[in-house]
């Protein structure tokens, strides 16, 4: 691997007499101005000044709102802000802020999620105390359109460190949400920007990517929260199926990283587990849709990725199951319930 790829912009050192702050805190956004000024206070409520962190927003050509209003409202002059001249999809807009930031860690936050207070003290001693690790990742907070939590990622481990058996872990099942990671700019540097051939899956892939050349450290706290809504590109792939599709590419594409005695094997598991995360979280939000034929692709693309045994039995378990529900909604519709007792008269 190197930063020359045919599906991998090309991350160009910074310039020599450019100034070099620590962080780089790069906002990419796109139609998502009404969480943005959130997210914007998460960062600037933990700012070290303009000398150690470069805050920028990078806006994909917005449609349908301002977010150059918000940066001037909640940046007062401290956030720059970018706009590109045609919008060119997520993964370009993620190489776009690679390439314009200069910091030496790099922090890639969407524009509707947020950081918790302690998450670039904690996350900078932890790089100044390894400096031999490429990323750092911390747990997150899953929250809805609203703000509220719903739930935390699980434990990696009971401790802070470097991660065992890292890339293996990885490879097997997406663990890390985008706002929770930081990346050395020098790693992004040697192994090129996210792949282009990729929709949804392209940060999973860079995980795999960049823990197949470095250690990574996993910070037990909960430090990031990344929001979860109806608008966003996940509820979208999911329906059209595009979700199952995009992450067979991920593990056909990082299948090379891995060792070669165990890659066929860990492929193998990694579709296995997305074909029942698919089954167990997103079959029913497609049946709801009561489309015959998205429901006959999801299905399709669960038996792409998997055709084992735990697969077919979750299957059977799942369609039983909404069987079970359908028939009590009906039921429901054709005997009311009065919330009353029939009585007997003599």
């Amino acid at each position: 691997m190197n930063a020359t790829h045919p599906y991998r912009t090309t991350i160009q050192p910074v310039p020599e007499g450019t100034p070099r702050p620590l962080w780089s805190e790069m906002i990419p956004t796109y139609n998502c101005a009404r969480y943005l000024r959130t997210t914007l206070e998460s960062v600037l409520s933990q700012d070290p000044g303009a000398d150690l962190m470069q805050i920028e927003v990078v806006d994909d050509c917005s449609t349908k709102d301002d977010p150059a209003a918000v940066v001037e409202e909640i940046g007062q002059g401290r956030v720059s802000f970018y706009r590109q001249p045609q919008n060119g999809g997520h993964t370009k807009n993620f190489a776009t802020c690679l390439q314009r930031s200069r910091g030496q860690l790099i922090h890639l936050l969407h524009g509707d999620d947020c950081v918790r207070d302690g998450f670039y003290s904690k996350l900078q001693q932890t790089f100044t105390q390894n400096p031999q690790i490429g990323a750092a990742f911390c747990r997150h907070i899953f929250i809805d359109e609203c703000g509220h939590w719903q739930s935390i990622s699980p434990l990696e481990q009971q401790k802070s460190s470097i991660l065992d058996n890292w890339l293996e872990r990885i490879a097997v099942q997406q663990r890390i949400q985008t706002p929770s990671i930081v990346v050395r700019r020098d790693v992004y540097e040697q192994l090129g920007a996210f792949d282009c051939r990729l929709t949804w899956t392209e940060d999973w892939e860079m995980w795999v990517r960049i823990a197949a050349k470095y250690p990574v450290w996993y910070e037990v706290e909960p430090l990031a929260l990344y929001r979860t809504h109806s608008t966003s590109n996940t509820a979208r792939y999911i329906c059209t199926g595009e979700a199952l599709r995009d992450a067979r590419r991920a593990i056909e594409i990082f299948q090379q990283y891995l060792p070669e005695a165990k890659a066929s094997k860990l492929a193998a598991q990694a579709k296995e587990k997305w074909a029942i995360y698919a089954l167990d979280n997103w079959t029913y939000q497609i049946v709801a849709t009561q489309d015959f034929s998205t429901v006959k692709s999801h299905v399709r693309e669960i038996f792409k990725c998997s055709h084992s045994p735990q697969v077919f039995q979750r299957l059977a378990k799942t369609f039983i199951m909404l069987g079970l529900r359908y028939f009590q909604q009906a039921y429901t519709k054709v005997v009311p319930q009065t919330g009353q007792q029939d009585t007997v008269t003599s």
